[in-house]
């Protein structure tokens, strides 16, 4: 273990180790916190993570969207948010990365946000907001781009989703009054 010469209390602490580190299961199993922000392993996707780890957001409502109720569902998300700042943080500073792809807790809570809205939707409905959701956390438009470049750590990774989900509930609402 490396330790920080700079303590004045001799307590010791672990660096970061040099250059970034890559995601893995061994790593993903290492430390519960580094489960839960690597989306329970669908961060771990070589291809598109954060486009898995919103499906798996998708999955996990529809199999829990029965057992709880909507102050249930707001109550986890505003959990979820909550201690995603120091999960996926965590989970970033372990692996050296300011905001790694593979933490994808964030795009799992702001989904959530968004189907809790959009339900009862149909699957349509539900994909369509996937499809608006994936493409402001990707392309990061303004106002989304702002909170992803002004934040950094734990809060940084997840004020930017939760923006793009506001954002696609606003599209969503544009769309049903036009309709």
């Amino acid at each position: 273990m490396q330790t920080d010469p700079t303590l004045s209390d001799g307590a010791q602490t672990e660096l970061p180790p040099e250059g970034p580190r890559r995601a893995t299961a061994r790593f993903m199993l290492s430390h519960p916190f580094h489960l839960v922000s690597l989306g329970f392993g669908s961060g771990l996707s070589p291809i598109a993570p954060g486009t898995v780890g919103t499906l798996f957001a998708w999955v996990s409502f529809a199999a829990l969207a029965g057992r709880l109720t909507v102050t249930e569902w707001a109550a986890l998300i505003a959990i979820g948010f909550f201690a995603g700042i120091g999960l996926s943080g965590f989970t970033a500073k372990k692996l050296g990365i300011g905001d790694p792809s593979p933490v994808v807790w964030d795009e799992i809570v702001a989904f959530w946000l968004v189907l809790l809205f959009v339900t009862p939707e149909p699957f349509v409905g539900q994909l369509w907001a996937f499809v608006i959701f994936r493409f402001f956390d990707m392309v990061k438009p303004p106002p989304v781009r702002y909170f992803d470049r002004r934040f950094s750590g734990g809060f940084g990774i997840m004020i930017d989703d939760l923006v793009a989900a506001f954002l696609t509930l606003f599209v969503i609402a544009l769309w049903r009054i036009t309709i």
